[in-house]
């Protein structure tokens, strides 16, 4: 079977038992700010299990698209190199919320394996969680897997619970034991059956985890039954597709060769068994669809990400002989794979191989510099002894020629060299201090203060009372401004607005007994203490005086309707460019607004003019 028929025919199976079919989920975690990228088939049901959503269903299936690379689940330096490891993969998955429970999980898996897929019994092996009787028993008992194929493993991670057949979401909540499925790849190939000291070898490999979510467990780790337990069970494509296609490796499968044989097309690589061609072939996967999700080559978070696993793919076709942009030439090549399966694929197709076009450019213009140096630097260790590279080498090359760690120490780790990451770590420090002492900050910034809040009203009113809390002149605090000096004055309640959000203060006058203080801009001391920054017009002011602050009403209303259209732009950007496009910063004043977002180039004329004939109706319409 191919592996696209193998999906196809697990989702059909399952809703076949009365399971919704659902369609992946976004590798960008909707409102889920602990995880990086979706790495699991449950991501997209986490509120479900939580008990915080509820679904027009009680059985669903998926084949969830996932990424591990970055943050805690990161196999991105093993790429390549084993027969298992990707940046992306499809997770296959059946999940019961509170419905069926192990009896049915675990006869649904049996009877996919054994009588759809037709996989021989004996090849089959099954462990439990120790303490699992109910699971123990369903499979001799009921299944009737021999009592020596299925192995209990207990709390083997040095604590209660933890264990590799006890799944938990987080240190309290759902959570319990699981079973799985592992395939006997035969006695030509090393390794010994789970639990055994052997385990780690390849004969023996895990195809599918079924999850049995039966507890809640509390902040003193005391395990509370569910009401309703629930299944959550994972097993990948790509693994399953190497058993059925009679092949070891991942990298053999149907899927994974034809990218293979693109990779070396445009490489002009012979040699088919080349780790970096199934570095390439793993990475196109990756990229496009982080792309076709909306991430865009950066310097943090996911495009960060996104930016070193292309310019580790950049390296290895470097390695190939490569000298040109030559990745995105395969993105064809993957949408007729697998665009069938994910039209996000085929819809984005063209802007995902001109955002891998242009970051190819980028870096090829580096890279020649940056391995010239790298191949120094390996020679000078070589003929020393060296085993480990300079850690401030590698800092430059980073800084200056734009290689990620991770790229260097994956040239370093084909020389058996270690690279040096704390000298590297250390040489980052240096530079992100220096920044911040060159770095100029609002007079706001810098202002020492100890004392009450500021309580803002400017939602509700543009006027309001308030009584000096502090003075400011030249940055140090004073007991009074004059007539003609500058300053900042905070105030116990006001109406002004303080910069944020990329909306600037707002602007007015304090007026008082004694003086009036014209406010030309409103900046934040501290998270909630408000400075108004500008000038004695007449008079003075006092510390402790009463005033009277009043808002520039017309000034305040320009830049609420500036503010408004930072909106609307962003509405239009995404419907003439695409919905990959994303508020990156904003500058609203009363006179202008400027909106920062990502797109893979400039604007044309004719997108221009879209955008403002859409923003432009909009406004008329209201």
């Amino acid at each position: 079977m191919k592996s696209a028929e193998i999906r196809d025919a697990f989702l059909k199976f399952f809703e076949s038992k009365g399971h919704q079919i659902v369609a992946s989920s976004s590798l960008v975690p909707h409102e889920d700010p602990t995880l990086l990228f979706t790495n699991a088939g449950m991501n997209q049901f986490k509120d479900v299990f939580l008990g915080f959503d509820k679904r027009p269903y009680t059985r669903a299936t998926t084949s969830q698209k996932c990424v591990r690379a970055g943050g805690k689940h990161n196999d991105l330096e093993n790429v390549g190199y084993t027969a298992r490891h990707h940046t992306f993969f499809e997770m296959l998955g059946n999940f019961s919320f509170g419905d069926y429970f192990k009896r049915d999980a675990i006869s649904y898996a049996w009877e996919l394996l054994t009588e759809v897929f037709k996989l021989p019994k004996d090849k089959l092996w099954v462990t439990v969680y120790a303490e699992d009787d109910e699971a123990y028993d369903i499979w001799t008992k009921e299944v009737g897997v021999p009592s020596d194929r299925v192995i209990r493993i207990g709390d083997n991670k040095g604590a209660r619970y933890a264990s590799d057949n006890f799944w938990m979401m987080g240190d309290t909540g759902p959570c319990g034991p699981c079973t799985e499925i592992f395939y006997d790849h035969g006695e030509h190939i090393w390794g010994g059956p789970p639990g055994s000291p052997e385990e780690d070898g390849d004969r023996y490999i895990e195809i599918w985890n079924n999850v049995f979510m039966q507890f809640n467990r509390d902040e003193q780790g005391v395990m509370h039954p569910l009401p309703k337990p629930s299944v959550d069970t994972g097993m990948g494509l790509e693994r399953i597709s190497a058993v059925l296609q009679g092949v070891h490796a991942n990298y053999e499968i149907d899927l994974f060769q034809a990218l293979i044989k693109a990779a070396a097309r445009e490489t002009s690589g012979a040699n088919m068994d080349s780790p970096s061609l199934k570095v390439l072939a793993d990475h196109i996967r990756a990229c496009s669809f982080l792309i076709a999700d909306g991430v865009i080559p950066g310097n943090e978070g996911r495009g960060y990400v996104l930016r070193r696993i292309i310019r580790r793919a950049i390296r290895h076709g470097y390695k190939l002989g490569a000298r040109a942009a030559f990745f995105h030439k395969m993105v064809p090549d993957l949408v007729a794979e697998m665009g069938s399966a994910y039209p996000e694929l085929k819809d984005g197709e063209r802007r995902i191989m001109d955002v891998l076009r242009q970051e190819e450019e980028r870096f090829f213009a580096t890279i020649e510099n940056g391995m010239a140096i790298v191949e120094s630097e390996l020679a000078a260790m070589e003929a020393a002894g060296n085993k480990v590279f300079d850690g401030d080498t590698a800092f430059k090359l980073h800084d200056t020629f734009g290689f990620p760690l991770d790229l260097t120490a994956d040239i370093c780790r084909e020389r058996d060299v270690t690279v040096d990451a704390a000298a590297f770590d250390a040489a980052m420090a240096r530079q992100k201090e220096q920044a911040r002492a060159a770095g100029k900050f609002k007079m706001a910034a810098n202002l020492e203060y100890e004392g009450p809040e500021t309580t803002f009203h400017g939602y509700e009113l543009l006027e309001e009372k308030g009584n000096i809390l502090a003075l400011y002149k030249d940055g140090a605090l004073v007991n009074e401004l004059l007539e003609g000096e500058m300053g900042v004055v905070v105030l116990d309640h006001t109406p002004f607005y303080a910069e944020s959000g990329g909306q600037v203060g707002d602007r007015g006058e304090l007026r008082g007994a004694a003086g009036i203080f014209g406010v030309e801009d409103t900046q934040k001391i501290q998270a909630a203490v408000f400075g108004h920054h500008g000038v004695v017009r007449t008079g003075k002011l006092s510390v402790g005086q009463g005033v009277v602050a009043r808002v520039d009403v017309a000034a305040r209303a320009a830049t609420a309707r500036n503010h408004s259209v930072t909106h609307l732009m962003h509405k239009a950007l995404r419907e003439v460019l695409g919905t990959h496009v994303q508020q990156k910063g904003s500058l609203v004043d009363p006179d202008k607004t400027r909106f920062d977002f990502t797109h893979t180039g400039p604007m044309s004329a004719e997108e221009i003019r879209e955008v403002e004939e859409l923003v432009n109706r909009e406004i008329l319409a209201n």
